[in-house]
């Protein structure tokens, strides 16, 4: 391990820190992200089921939800059987490397290092999938508590704080969803470090420069910004 490893290292952990408080508003709440913007879309869905018996088109949705968050969650699982699996054939992996030109060889133990760093990146985003599938189906369960629309002359308040409750769980799950969905990609750009520590931080420069595309420059967002009065 150099000095550059540590300089990147320390730059990855920025980058991701403060392109998640951009995300999140915490640094920038004048421009609104895809993510934000969504969590008042979600709002409006789960409250316009107060207006419908039907929660068969609620249920769809959540079911939906819960199954990308599985989706995620099982491949976070499958990356760290490899990561292991990387672990085990060190020798091998490194022969590869010191056959590619301009690959920085920093020995067995800072290889070992890096596959163990890249480990806990897969096992923080399999935890985020994990409790965010939990959330969203905590989140079915309240939305199947709301009042049918015969119940809601009897406690309309009642009805209301229910939604609420449902809006705040869906919230938070979607929160954890994006959390692991983000360090997914963030690790493309800690494939880099195999590389050099120099490739590392271009690498996540770049990722990070098209997830704040993504989230504040796409056409995605412009479609949600719509039907919004200026």
């Amino acid at each position: 391990m150099t000095y550059a490893d540590y300089i990147a290292l320390a730059v990855f952990v920025s980058l991701w820190m403060g392109y998640s408080a951009v995300t999140d508003g915490k640094l920038l709440s004048s421009r609104r992200s895809l993510s934000r913007l969504m969590i008042e879309n979600r709002r409006r869905w789960i409250m316009n089921s107060l207006r419908r018996d039907l929660k068969m088109i609620d249920t769809q949705i959540m079911a939906g939800l819960q199954a990308g968050t599985a989706f995620f969650a099982s491949t976070t699982i499958f990356a760290l059987g490899g990561c292991f699996a990387l672990l085990g054939a060190t020798e091998q992996a490194q022969a590869i490397f010191q056959d590619l030109p301009y690959v920085f060889h920093g020995g067995r133990t800072a290889f070992e290092l890096k596959v163990g760093g890249l480990t806990c990146l897969f096992g923080y985003s399999f935890f985020k999938f994990g409790w965010s599938y939990r959330l969203f189906n905590y989140c079915s369960i309240l939305i199947g508590g709301i009042p049918m629309m015969s119940d809601l002359t009897q406690d309309a308040e009642g009805a209301r704080r229910q939604a609420e409750r449902a809006v705040k769980l869906n919230v938070y799950a979607a929160k954890h969803f994006n959390a692991g969905l983000r360090t997914i990609f963030l690790s493309i750009g800690y494939l880099g470090w195999f590389i050099s520590p120099y490739v590392f931080m271009a690498l996540t420069a770049f990722v990070i420069f098209v997830l704040i595309r993504r989230q504040f420059f796409s056409e995605a967002r412009e479609a949600l910004l719509e039907d919004e009065t200026p």
